[in-house]
């Protein structure tokens, strides 16, 4: 027979012209993960004392008007929520928004209560919210303890966020401080939104002891969440929800911005999906190493009427919540679509949008502060020395 041809050149350049780009990709990467921790390095290093150093000046007009102090905190807040979410909205981070549209419960009080599985559902929260109207600059957070000692912990201590210590230990002390907390700083700043993540940790996290929990006691077995805890959630309605000369809940029936009803007066169920069941967490935000991915946030609102305030049915209602996300998901990652609406034939989605002319003003403002506060420190160090 004749003799068979070689061909392992070929192979061998074939070889080598996808290791060559595979290497170009991988230092593409890493260049731009680079640049773009520089960038955050260099936005925290103006932004955040900025934002401290204008509620230092503004101290006598909290005296003398709290309101509109507060309002101010808020506007400058929601500006570095913005900066935030600019990290992953450039690095191609988008949100597609599914289920009740929480516009139009923007100027009243609502409570989230969000699944969680990374650092990276902050991230998300702080994107997709943006476009809610005053929600961002009026909203309390109930986030680990660990947050507080982070870069922006700083910003939330000044905020009135309310940092939770987790495990058997604190739990009974932590809910006192959080009524404490809601009673001295949630009204008194305007505040109309609390977003908390129920479940008390991350879904990797909890899952095993959850699972544990569950066949112990009957309940069902969730892989894509874990069942939440009743503590922090009791205490916000205990606190926040205003009771009727009858003694009922306030609340409408009707999901209208327009209600006149006092106190907290809706929950608002939010489930934060990733394709493929894989979170991001905030190193792949601010590196931006992963390719574009559209996280997806289903809202289902509650009127307050609805849920119940004994502990039993609360914990029952609580319950059924996770159980429902767990369906929702499982949807999800079968179909790439959560399913429609009682009521709808198709699930109908949002595209949620930032403006990139919004956010590169937002960040010139904030470099422009940091260059105003360094002239004025170098004035008056001048001036002293």
């Amino acid at each position: 027979p004749a003799p068979q041809e070689e061909e392992p050149t070929y192979s061998g350049v074939k070889r080598m012209a996808v290791t060559l780009e595979q290497a170009q990709r991988v230092g593409y990467t890493l260049l731009k993960g680079l640049l773009r921790f520089g960038f955050m390095v260099a936005n925290n290093l103006v932004a955040i004392p900025s934002y401290i150093l204008y509620l230092i000046i503004l101290q006598p007009l909290r005296l003398l008007d709290s309101k509109r102090f507060w309002y101010i905190e808020g506007v400058l807040f929601k500006w570095l929520l913005a900066m935030v979410a600019s990290w992953g909205w450039w690095a191609g981070y988008t949100v597609v928004e599914w289920g009740d549209d929480v516009k139009v419960v923007s100027e009243d009080e609502a409570m989230m209560l969000v699944n969680h599985q990374a650092t990276g559902d902050v991230c998300t929260l702080m994107m997709c919210l943006q476009d809610k109207g005053t929600v961002v600059r009026q909203m309390m957070w109930l986030m680990d303890h660990i947050f507080k000692y982070t870069n922006f912990g700083i910003v939330s201590l000044l905020h009135g966020d309310f940092f939770i210590r987790q495990g058997k230990a604190h739990r009974d002390q932590q809910l006192v401080l959080l009524k404490d907390h809601l009673d001295k700083h949630y009204r008194s700043r305007d505040r109309k939104w609390i977003v908390l993540f129920p479940e008390g940790g991350f879904l990797r996290k909890r899952r095993e002891t959850s699972q544990a929990f569950a066949k112990k006691n009957n309940l069902p077995f969730l892989t894509h969440v874990t069942l939440p805890r009743l503590g922090a959630t009791q205490v916000i309605l205990k606190s926040l929800v205003a009771q009727q000369e009858n003694g009922t809940p306030a609340g409408g029936d009707a999901m209208v911005a327009e209600s006149k009803s006092k106190g907290l007066q809706w929950v608002i169920d939010t489930t934060i999906a990733y394709p493929n069941a894989e979170p991001i967490d905030i190193q792949t935000w601010i590196l931006g190493y992963r390719r574009p991915t559209v996280t997806h946030v289903h809202y289902r609102i509650f009127p307050i009427k609805d849920v119940p305030a004994e502990p039993e049915a609360l914990t029952d209602w609580l319950y059924q919540r996770f159980i429902e996300k767990e369906d929702l998901l499982s949807h999800f990652y079968k179909t790439g679509a959560f399913p429609p609406l009682q009521g709808q034939a198709k699930a109908i989605s949002r595209e949620m949008t930032l403006s990139n002319l919004w956010l590169i003003v937002i960040q010139s403002l904030a470099f422009l502060s940091g260059v105003m506060w360094y002239c004025i420190f170098q004035y008056f160090y001048h001036c002293l020395f």
